[in-house]
């Protein structure tokens, strides 16, 4: 069986890589002592850098070891594509008094859910359009192989719904089924999310042979 090493410690993450892994013969872990790891800055300006940056980073400590890091965010149409990249810190204003990107750490998920709320107010049912966007990067040796895009387009509530998931799951339904992500069970959550779509597209790659070339990248 193959073995791919996901960068996370957020379980949640662990478990929608493993429901979406199963059948393919490739067992997924956590890189080891994952914790006592110096913290990857995530200084990019969009997905795809921060997930690149982490993954060639936190391979370079599991040398021969395929790693593969994400980067994921919420972006909601009303907010001009806010939270984004900063959506893992976006309460920082309101915690912390800077700046989602000046944030040395991420903010709790009921603050982040608070804030975008708090900022929805007012907006109408048929404006509360967004999506979920996430980019994986699979890296080796402090090289990235190949990046994958995944998104899932939905609605963001007034109210959180379903206690399954984490982040903004709870807020973001999902029309194609009627229910938020939070309601998914794992098997649900990797079929219909964008981490999900985009580690389809990495597990086909490695069921392609998983070429250690760059420019494979699928939009």
């Amino acid at each position: 069986m193959r073995r791919v090493l996901i960068a996370t410690s957020n379980r949640g993450k662990l478990r929608d890589f493993a429901g979406a892994a199963a059948g393919h013969g490739i067992e997924i872990g956590g890189i080891p002592n994952f914790s006592s790891l110096p913290t990857v800055v995530e200084d990019g300006t969009t997905f795809e850098e921060n997930a690149r940056k982490k993954a060639e980073e936190y391979s370079s400590y599991v040398p021969g070891e395929m790693v593969v890091a994400d980067d994921s965010g919420l972006e909601v149409d009303a907010l001009h594509g806010d939270p984004g990249v900063h959506s893992a810190r976006y309460a920082a204003p309101d915690l912390h008094g800077v700046e989602p990107h000046e944030a040395d750490t991420n903010t709790d998920d009921e603050a982040n859910n608070a804030r975008v709320l708090r900022e929805l107010k007012n907006v109408a049912w048929e404006k509360r359009t967004s999506r979920f966007v996430c980019v994986l990067a699979a890296a080796r040796d402090g090289k990235t192989l190949a990046t994958f895009r995944g998104t899932a387009e939905g609605i963001i509530l007034d109210a959180a719904r379903g206690k399954n998931g984490f982040g903004y799951d709870p807020l973001f339904y999902f029309p194609f089924i009627g229910k938020t992500f939070a309601e998914l069970s794992a098997e649900e959550k990797a079929r219909y999310s964008h981490r999900g779509a985009a580690f389809r597209k990495f597990l086909d790659w490695c069921d392609g042979g998983g070429t250690a070339d760059s420019s494979q990248r699928s939009g």
